[in-house]
């Protein structure tokens, strides 16, 4: 009689009880991308606003209007001191999109000296998450701080 070859039962059980600890092993790593996302989002939006300043400050250079202590309008975006102020039609006019955006909202829009805006994300229940822009003054440009990884 001819053998038949293949896999006995306990060989196929073996080899499903070792994938399982593996993939029980490697789980882990791939569950925890969100934090990891999100974190990468924030930083994200302060490289935008980075940029976004650096250009309405070119722009104000080009008018002349850099050294402006009041608020003036540069190319449509309310700036003070060259650089774009801390409101909704400051930076937030300035980053292309930021205002039509659904993923991000406003927390605060504090009056403090100087103003600051922070945005978080619209869908997150935390306020530790988030990226902060505060206003440039006449001896500072803007400050732009996102939230360390790990409160996301």
């Amino acid at each position: 009689m001819k053998r038949q070859g293949g896999f006995t039962l306990i060989e196929l059980v073996v080899v499903i009880v070792i994938l399982g600890i593996l993939a029980v092993t490697a789980a882990p790593k791939f569950l925890n991308l969100q934090s990891d996302a999100r974190a990468s989002s924030l930083q994200g939006l302060k490289g935008a606003m980075a940029g976004a300043a650096g250009i309405v400050y070119g722009k104000a250079a080009i008018e002349g209007v850099e050294r402006s202590e009041n608020a003036v309008e540069v190319d449509g975006i309310q700036a003070i001191h060259g650089y774009p102020t801390a409101a909704a039609n400051g930076i937030g006019a300035a980053v292309v999109g930021l205002a039509d955006d659904a993923e991000w909202e406003v927390v605060s829009a504090a009056v403090t000296v100087p103003p600051t805006i922070s945005y978080k994300f619209a869908n997150n229940g935390s306020d530790t998450c988030i990226v902060t822009y505060k206003e440039a003054t006449s001896v500072a440009a803007p400050v732009i701080t996102a939230a360390d990884a790990e409160k996301c």
